[in-house]
């Protein structure tokens, strides 16, 4: 379970891995598993074409 600093830094979604404080592109809201950066406004959908979400960004 992550801790209230790490859960205060990422996105809430039950179903994801959240990567707290790691660099990455401003305004990037998920990383997908292929490596690439979504920019998503919304969870449903993201990185769909990329093999899925790997890490969720806030």
């Amino acid at each position: 379970m992550a801790s209230e600093a790490a859960a205060a830094t990422c996105a809430r979604h039950a179903t994801a891995v959240c990567k707290a404080n790691s660099p990455h592109p401003r305004g990037a809201t998920a990383k997908c598993k292929d490596s690439t950066y979504s920019y998503s406004a919304h969870f449903r959908g993201t990185c769909s074409r990329h093999g899925g979400v790997k890490y969720w960004y806030r």
